[in-house]
């Protein structure tokens, strides 16, 4: 089942859980400066106010809000469309996908180390921050996980929103899926995979629009930066040689 052994997984899972400790740690402590946070979040609605005369967060967000079955599955894709999916899918391509593996993994990490230089620069508070627009947190509203918890104030930057990594990660897990998987449904699946999380993200108040494309101009960056690297590389080797 395991195409390179047990001990290239584990090197994998020490890849993969070294960075996610170490991103969520320097996540948490990039930028906590809540001035700045909501006047950047303010730019954000300023601007989406005077180019698209609305502001689609709050739309998105009274369609979740008229049915509960509605909300619970945007809340559930707000929580697991990050580390649960991507988790499982990362494994599936590397037992099933070998060869798609590296690409799939370098690319999450860079997206995410892009990110994270966004959270540093650019600290900005989500739409649920900003109830004054009628914006709520739709995941407060329940039972279980939610921003107030200890688990998740632990680790999280609460003004990290742009640009968002849903939104990246999710367009980034579609492209992979769509590509590799072999059946007609699986590739429609996964084609609208990105949609729905992008969709999800505003609807629980954790994203703007902006932050939603922000996120994706990251995803599409990461997916050119590692398609295009190893070709350079290629082309520049045999010049190395030769000099």
């Amino acid at each position: 089942m395991l195409p390179r052994g047990w001990s290239d997984l584990g090197r994998q899972l020490a890849i993969w859980f070294g960075f996610v400790l170490a991103y969520q740690v320097a996540r948490g402590f990039a930028d906590r400066n809540p001035a700045k946070a909501f006047a950047n979040g303010w730019r954000v609605i300023t601007f989406e106010q005077r180019t698209t005369h609305h502001l689609f967060e709050l739309s998105a967000q009274r369609v979740v809000d008229s049915s509960h079955w509605l909300m619970m599955a945007s809340a559930w894709t707000y929580w697991n469309s990050e580390f649960t999916v991507i988790g499982l899918t990362l494994l599936w391509v590397y037992v099933r996908r070998h060869d798609h593996f590296v690409w799939f993994r370098n690319t999450i990490l860079l997206a995410n180390v892009i990110g994270l230089v966004g959270y540093v620069f650019w600290p900005t508070a989500p739409p649920r921050m900003f109830g004054s627009f009628g914006f709520g947190d739709a995941l407060d509203s329940m039972s279980g996980l939610n921003h107030g918890s200890a688990l998740v104030s632990l680790a999280s930057n609460p003004y990290a929103a742009m640009p968002s990594l849903h939104a990246a990660d999710a367009l980034i897990v579609g492209v992979v899926l769509f590509t590799v998987c072999k059946h007609w449904w699986a590739k429609i699946l996964w084609a609208l995979w990105p949609v729905w999380v992008w969709f999800c993200v505003m609807a629980t108040a954790n994203h703007f629009l902006l932050d939603v494309v922000a996120g994706i101009g990251v995803a599409l960056l990461a997916l050119t930066i590692v398609a295009v690297a190893p070709k350079l590389y290629r082309r520049r080797a045999p010049i190395a040689n030769l000099l």
